[in-house]
């Protein structure tokens, strides 16, 4: 489909492999068939890193107006200083200033209507740390500017989709000893009410089907082993049911994830970080896509990390970042329910 706007594609690390996947996805694009996008970063460190790689890339510095009309022909960029040299694979507190500013700016270009949505590049979180940087990760930090643009707070929501699962942990970026304080029915009623109407307004699934996994083994074995599903998590799915929404569990995490039982689900909604991410990288690591919904613009990004050891060296695949502005570009095109179930 033709594309009226670009897609906003953030730097990421300018150490890590995003340039190098950035470039790869553009010198692909013919054939994986992506939205243009407008890369949002350095184009010094594009270019110094496309002559280490040994790409034939022409850069050219543009604005979101004239991504569209380039793209075909030069990768566009909106430029932003790295605020230091950059060298693959060594990353420098220096450079979060800018990475932060990458994402600032796609941002606002998509409240102010210039951009499709926003496709981030990998971030290394201790190295924006250093800088000050006062968020878990990306996802919260793109729930705090949607609040800062609307005035209202967003329930940022993280979906793991990839070809053969999608999987949404309740709790994120908090360390295993924390679950079970913070797990509670409200935010598993919040979790799936975002996960529910973004499925039918983002994926075009008419009635979402919602697998909600126990957080013990064996679902806490009637009590014996926990009684998180007993006081937490079958509450909420008796309160969603009675809302129309076809949630159903609490199941036992070890048996969700077999090929038949996924044909029984959209959705699996999990409990805590692993439990979603290992399935989903087990069965899609190169091709599962990190969709953040509940936010009032379309964000997606690579399921990996910053990747420094192989910066710079030729052999990162840029395959899941193509799937993820081919996911953004879908979705900023009214997905169809068809292809939501390939995706």
């Amino acid at each position: 489909m033709p594309f009226d706007r670009p897609l906003a594609l953030t730097q990421g690390d300018p150490a890590g492999i995003g340039p190098d996947i950035t470039l790869a996805a553009w010198t692909a694009r013919r054939k994986h068939g992506i939205a243009p996008f407008l890369f949002l970063g350095d184009p010094a460190v594009l270019a110094s890193r496309a002559a280490l790689l040994g790409l034939d890339v022409a850069i050219r510095e543009t604005d979101a107006d004239g991504a569209v009309s380039i793209f075909e022909n030069a990768l566009p960029v909106l430029p932003i200083p790295a605020g230091a040299e950059v060298a693959a694979g060594e990353p420098h507190v220096a450079t979060a200033r800018g990475t932060i500013e990458a994402i600032e700016t796609a941002v606002s270009l998509s409240f102010a209507g210039k951009t499709l949505g926003v496709v981030t590049n990998p971030i290394a979180k201790s190295v924006l740390y250093q800088a000050g940087f006062g968020f878990p990760g990306h996802t919260e930090f793109l729930a705090d500017l949607a609040h800062k643009h609307t005035g209202t707070p967003v329930r940022p929501v993280m979906l793991l989709a990839g070809p053969k699962l999608r999987a949404i942990p309740v709790t994120i970026h908090i360390p295993l000893k924390d679950i079970p304080a913070a797990l509670t029915e409200t935010l598993i009623l919040e979790t799936c009410r975002v996960t529910h109407h973004d499925l039918k307004v983002r994926f075009g699934i008419d009635q979402p089907r919602i697998a909600i996994a126990g957080l013990n083994p064996h679902a806490g074995e009637d009590g014996t082993m926990g009684t998180e599903e007993r006081d937490i998590i079958h509450p909420a799915i008796v309160k969603l049911r009675a809302e129309g929404i076809n949630a159903f569990g609490p199941l036992p995490a070890d048996t969700m994830f077999h090929d038949e039982a996924r044909g029984r689900y959209d959705v699996a909604i999990c409990m805590y970080h692993d439990q979603a991410l290992i399935p989903a990288k087990a069965l899609g690591f190169d091709t599962s896509v990190n969709v953040t919904l509940g936010l009032p613009f379309i964000r997606t990004s690579p399921d990996h990390g910053t990747a420094f050891g192989i910066a710079g060296k030729g052999v990162a695949r840029e395959t899941s970042l193509v799937e993820a502005i081919r996911l953004a570009g879908a979705m900023a095109g009214t997905m169809t329910p068809s292809l939501a179930g390939r995706i």
